[in-house]
């Protein structure tokens, strides 16, 4: 007998619900004037959820959802670890792909549930010094 019903928090449900959320993001993203350059960039210890453009500026965007904020809200999740793992994983991207442009770091944080999410934009969230 089978179980016709996954469980959500497998770590394919969870890619996949992630997968979902970040598309979310980055059309969001573009209906306030960015344009999306490439999405879940891995390198070696790193992934750039979305790398953007906000004009001539290069926008490395970390994407957290959390359905509740009854145990933090997502902002509190980039830990001072992460943005260091960020910021390794931008200077990569930079190097491969010989960005001249200035840069920042921006976190998208996403609360709820689909279709009633709520987007709170930290634009230049941290630095890379």
């Amino acid at each position: 007998m089978t179980n016709s019903h996954q469980n959500p928090n497998t770590p394919q449900t969870a890619r996949t619900r992630g997968a979902a959320i970040e598309q979310l993001a980055a059309q969001w993203l573009q209906q306030h004037g960015l344009t999306l350059v490439t999405s879940n960039h891995h390198v070696k210890g790193g992934e750039l959820d979305l790398v953007m453009k906000d004009q001539d500026t290069l926008v490395f965007i970390e994407v957290k959802h959390r359905t509740t904020t009854r145990y933090g809200h997502p902002l509190e999740t980039v830990t001072a670890q992460k943005r260091h793992r960020l910021i390794r994983t931008a200077k990569l991207y930079i190097a491969q792909h010989a960005v001249l442009s200035p840069c920042r770091f921006d976190i998208l944080a996403i609360t709820g549930t689909p279709p009633a999410l709520e987007f709170q934009w930290e634009k230049a969230a941290f630095d890379a010094y």
